[in-house]
C-alpha cells in the first residue's frame, strides 16, 4: 500500500489505469511509475482487477421475472383496494400518449369543422339579406311635381351679374386682379328644416317667396306616406344678394328645427380657370394661323386640325366650368325640408279588417316561399363547399372517434 510519502493517491493510479486522467497527469504518473517500483506494482494490480471485471460473464434475467413482478404488484393492489392502479400498470406509457394525441386531434378537427360551417352559414345569410334588401320596392309614395310653378324657367338675371355679362361670350380674361381681391367670389349655401302645420298652404307660400325673390327650384321631392306626416324636400336657387331676405321669409313658414349657413370662396379657382382659358384660346389662334399661312403635306394639315379640335374641346369644357362656378356665386343654394306636423285622424274609409287579414295571409305565404327558396339557394350555392369540408374533416374525425371507442372498450 502506498504511504503518504508518495505524490499520487491510489484512486489517481486507478484512474490512470482506466485512462480517465488528463494528458499532463498521465505523463506525470508514467514518469513516477518508471522510478517507483511500489507504485508500479500497485498499478499492475489495478490493471489485473479491471481486466477480471471485464471478463466476468453476467447471466440474463429469467423470462418469468417480469411476469412475476407484475403479478405481485397486481396482487398487492387488489389487496389494498386500488384496482385502477393495477389496471394502469398493464398499459404502456407510449400507448397513453398515443391515445391522448388522438383525442386532441379529434376534438380540434371537430371544433374547426363546426366553426367553418357556422361562418359559412352566417356569411351566406348576410349576403342573402343584402340581396333581398336591394330588390325591395320603396314603401313611400313619391309624387312628381314637374307641373309645379317652382319648376318654371329661371327668371331674368339681376343686372350687372357675372353670368349676364358672360351671355354669348365668356367674361374677358383681362379682369383686374385688384377688383377681384376687393370683391371675393363666395359661393353661399344654406340648409333649413322646418315643421309646418298646414302643408298645402306652406307650399303655396313657398311658391310666392321664390317668385318674389326671382328664385327657382332645381330639385323637388315630395313624400306622402299613408298614416304618417308628409315631407317636402327641395333644392332652391336664389340670387346671392337676396339670400338673407329669402331665409327670413322661409323661417316664417313654421318652426325651424335646424338651420345652417356656409360660404366657400372660389376666387382663386375662378382666376386660375380664366387664365387657363385665355392660354387655350391663344393656342387655338396660333394653330389656326399656322393652318392658314402654311401649306404642306396632307398629314401635317390633318395633325394641325386634330390639335385645333382638341384645344377647342378643352376650351368648351373650361367655359362650362366657368359658367357653373359663376352661377354658384350669383345664385345661392338653399336646401329646404318641410315636415308636416302630423295629427292622426279617425278615417272611416280605412282598410277593412277582412282586407288586412287577407293581406297578412298573403304576406305570410310570400315570406314562407321566400324562406324555402332561400334555403334551397343556400344549399345549391354552398352545398359543394360544405361537402368538401365534411370530406376533409368529418371523415378523419369519424375514423379517429371509432378507433378511440375501440381502444377504450379494449381497456375496459
Amino acid at each position: 500500500m502506498i504511504g503518504t510519502t508518495h505524490p499520487f493517491a491510489p484512486e489517481e493510479i486507478m484512474a490512470y489505469v482506466d485512462g480517465e486522467l488528463p494528458a499532463a497527469d498521465m505523463r506525470a504518473i508514467t514518469s513516477h511509475l518508471s522510478e517507483c517500483a511500489e507504485c508500479a506494482e500497485l498499478a499492475e494490480q489495478f490493471r489485473s482487477t479491471s481486466q477480471a471485471l471485464l471478463d466476468w460473464p453476467v447471466e440474463n434475467a429469467p423470462a418469468t421475472l417480469a411476469a412475476s413482478v407484475q403479478n405481485a404488484v397486481a396482487q398487492h393492489s387488489l389487496n389494498s383496494g386500488n384496482n385502477k392502479t393495477a389496471v394502469s400498470l398493464h398499459i404502456p406509457s407510449g400507448s397513453r400518449r398515443s391515445w391522448t394525441w388522438k383525442r386532441w386531434a379529434l376534438a380540434g378537427s371537430g371544433a374547426f369543422a363546426i366553426l367553418l360551417i357556422v361562418a359559412t352559414i352566417f356569411r351566406s345569410t348576410s349576403i342573402r339579406s343584402e340581396r333581398m334588401r336591394a330588390y325591395l320596392p320603396e314603401r313611400a309614395e313619391t309624387q312628381s311635381a314637374a307641373a309645379s310653378p317652382m319648376f318654371a324657367p329661371p327668371p331674368p338675371l339681376p343686372p350687372g351679374s357675372r353670368i349676364q355679362k358672360a351671355t354669348g361670350a365668356i367674361v374677358s380674361a383681362d379682369t383686374s386682379p385688384v377688383a377681384q381681391s376687393l370683391a371675393p367670389m363666395i359661393a353661399r349655401t344654406a340648409s333649413l328644416i322646418i315643421v309646418v302645420k298646414d302643408f298645402n298652404a306652406s307650399r303655396s307660400v313657398l311658391d310666392a317667396i321664390l317668385a318674389r325673390h326671382q328664385g327657382y327650384s332645381a330639385q323637388l321631392d315630395i313624400e306622402t306616406p299613408q298614416n304618417a306626416s308628409r315631407n317636402f324636400k327641395a333644392s332652391l336657387r336664389v340670387p346671392a344678394a337676396g339670400l338673407p331676405a329669402t331665409i327670413d321669409e322661409l323661417r316664417s313658414l313654421g318652426v325651424v328645427v335646424n338651420e345652417t349657413q356656409s360660404g366657400e370662396e372660389v376666387s382663386q379657382q375662378h382666376t386660375d380657370l380664366v387664365a387657363r382659358l385665355k392660354n387655350a384660346r391663344e393656342t387655338e389662334e396660333r394653330f389656326r394661323a399656322i393652318l392658314e399661312q402654311r401649306t404642306g403635306k396632307i398629314e401635317d394639315v390633318l395633325q394641325v386640325e386634330q390639335e385645333i379640335e382638341r384645344v377647342r374641346g378643352e376650351i368648351e369644357t373650361m367655359e362650362a366650368d366657368q359658367k357653373a362656378l359663376e352661377h354658384r356665386v350669383d345664385f345661392a343654394t338653399v336646401d329646404l325640408q318641410l315636415t308636416e306636423e302630423y295629427q292622426a285622424h279617425l278615417d272611416a274609409s280605412s282598410t277593412s279588417a277582412s282586407t288586412r287579414t287577407r293581406n297578412a295571409f298573403v304576406n305570410g305565404y310570400r315570406n314562407a316561399v321566400d324562406t324555402m327558396l332561400g334555403i334551397v339557394l343556400f344549399f345549391a350555392e354552398y352545398g359543394p363547399t360544405m361537402l368538401i369540408f365534411v370530406v376533409l374533416f368529418g371523415v378523419p374525425s369519424f375514423i379517429l372517434f371509432r378507433r378511440y371507442r375501440k381502444a377504450r372498450a379494449r381497456l375496459e
